[in-house]
C-alpha cells in the first residue's frame, strides 16, 4: 500500500497502486532533487553543495542526503569536521552546517578516513534508511548527492525515494559525455524528470589577460541537443572551487555564485512543474 501522506510526489504521481516508497511520517519535504553524473571526479558533490547554498539564499529550507556511501564528501565540503548525531522518536536528527541539514555516512564513522567495505545490498539499504529513518523536518528542498555509476544505489534512489527531478553534472570531454549519457538514459528509462545539466570545469580565465581557455574543448552543444538535455549553467575552473573543503562556501567567487543562483532558479521552476 502506498505511503502517500507525507510524500513529495503526493497528488502528482500515477503509481499509487504499485508504489512501495516509504516516508518518515514526521518529515515534510516538498521537493527532492537528485544530482547525478554517472562518473566520478566531475564535481558532482561540489555542485550539490553549491546548489543547496543557492537555494538556501533564495529563502528555502534545504537539506543534503549524501548517497555516495563509499565515498562520502558532503560533510567535508560543508566544513563539518565533528558531529554527534542524536535520535529521538521521530528519527535520526541530521547535522547542520550553514543552515543546511546534512546526513552522511561519514557523520557516523569514528574516522572519516575509514573505508566502507560493504556489499551492494547493505549500501542500498543505508541510503533507504537515510530517507526513511532520518527526521528531515520541514524542508523545501532535499538535495541527494548520488554516487557514480548506474548501479544498485542509483537504482535504489530512483525507485525508493520520490524524486522531483534530476540534475546531471558533466564536463566538456567526449569520453565523459559518453559515460554521462548512460546516466541520462537511466533517468529517462525510469521516468524521472530530467531538469538539465551543469557543466563543470567548462573553462578557465587567464589571471593576467583574461583570455578564456577551454582545456577540454568547446561546450559540446551537439551532445546536449542529442540527449535533449538543457544546459543550466557552465562553471569555470577556479581555485576557490577546488578548495571549498578548506576555505568553505563563503569564499566562492561572485561569478560562480551568480551562475549557481541561475541554476537554482531553473531547478526550482522545474521542480514545481507537474
Amino acid at each position: 500500500m502506498a505511503d502517500c501522506d507525507n510524500c513529495p510526489s503526493k497528488g502528482t504521481c500515477n503509481s499509487k497502486d504499485s508504489c512501495t516508497i516509504k516516508n518518515n511520517p514526521f518529515s515534510h519535504v516538498k521537493y527532492v532533487i537528485g544530482v547525478m553524473s554517472g562518473k566520478g571526479g566531475v564535481g558532482k558533490s561540489t555542485v550539490s553543495v553549491l546548489l543547496a547554498k543557492a537555494l538556501k539564499q533564495m529563502g528555502h529550507s534545504v537539506g543534503i542526503l549524501d548517497a555516495d556511501i563509499t565515498g562520502p564528501s558532503i560533510p567535508r565540503l560543508l566544513g563539518i569536521r565533528e558531529a554527534k548525531l542524536i535520535q529521538n522518536e521521530m528519527g535520526i536528527i541530521p547535522a547542520e552546517a550553514q543552515g543546511i541539514s546534512v546526513m552522511s555516512l561519514n557523520l557516523l564513522l569514528p574516522d572519516e578516513r575509514q573505508p566502507v567495505i560493504w556489499r551492494g545490498p547493505i549500501i542500498s539499504g543505508t541510503v533507504k534508511q537515510f530517507w526513511e529513518d532520518v527526521f528531515w523536518g520541514e524542508l523545501d528542498y532535499l538535495i541527494i548527492d548520488m554516487p557514480p555509476g548506474t548501479g544498485d544505489v542509483a537504482l535504489t534512489v530512483m525507485q525508493s525515494i520520490p524524486l522531483s527531478g534530476m540534475v546531471i553534472v558533466t564536463v566538456p570531454q567526449d569520453m565523459v559525455s559518453m559515460i554521462v549519457a548512460k546516466a541520462v538514459n537511466m533517468v529517462k528509462q525510469l521516468n524521472i524528470k530530467l531538469i538539465g545539466a551543469v557543466q563543470n570545469m567548462s573553462h578557465l580565465s587567464c589571471p593576467h589577460c583574461g583570455e578564456v581557455i577551454r582545456l577540454y574543448g568547446e561546450t559540446h552543444e551537439d551532445f546536449y541537443d542529442s540527449m535533449e538535455l538543457k544546459l543550466l549553467g557552465e562553471l569555470p575552473m577556479k581555485p576557490g572551487l577546488g578548495s571549498i573543503s578548506e576555505a568553505g562556501l563563503d569564499d566562492v567567487d561572485d561569478d560562480v555564485a551568480v551562475i549557481m543562483n541561475s541554476v537554482a532558479q531553473q531547478v526550482a521552476e522545474a521542480a514545481g512543474q507537474e
